[in-house]
């Protein structure tokens, strides 16, 4: 894991609000019938403007934590968002600094794994902080990417230098 700062990006996709808890029981879980819809052949065909072929995953809205609800969106990153095909909405993810966590190998198993490394480096207290504001799923052919959102860490510039005024004697 690396910090990085994450490029904002505007994703159009289907959403679904959920937990971690709901997500464990298979009866309650909606993501795996999220992700079947998304991956579905010609599933975002008619979103005009694509930036690119990969498909992105945004969690965002907690209500507080990892424990807490969220909204997944899964779709496609587009360069602007106009005209919504139905059924769908659009997310606009700001660029912000973030962890990124690389997931390589067999899915969804090493992105399973990802999101344990995520937890460990929440529960520990690991600097930087996570957010909870928005993070982000880049699925490409080589694996995925995983930009989680940090607050800002205290003591670090987070901009440019403050200047001094002369006052005259």
């Amino acid at each position: 894991m690396i910090i990085v700062d994450r490029p904002e990006a505007l994703v159009v996709g289907y959403a679904v609000r959920t937990t971690n808890a709901a997500e464990a029981d298979p009866a309650r879980a909606q993501l795996p019938g999220l992700w079947a819809r998304a991956g579905a052949p010609g599933a975002f065909a008619h979103v005009p403007g694509r930036v690119d072929e990969n498909l992105y995953a945004v969690l965002t809205d907690y209500e507080s934590d990892h424990n807490g609800a969220y909204t997944q969106i899964v779709g496609v990153a587009v360069r602007t968002a106009a005209r919504l095909p139905e059924g769908m909405v659009a997310v606009r993810v700001p660029g912000v600094p973030a962890l990124l966590f690389e997931a390589r190998g067999p899915l969804p198993g090493a992105l399973a794994e990802v999101w344990q490394q995520v937890r460990q480096h929440t529960e520990s207290g690991g600097v930087p902080a996570r957010a909870f504001t928005t993070d982000l799923e880049i699925h490409h052919p080589d694996g995925v990417d995983l930009f989680v959102a940090t607050l800002p860490s205290f003591g670090e510039p987070s901009g440019p230098p403050a200047q001094a005024q002369a006052t005259p004697a």
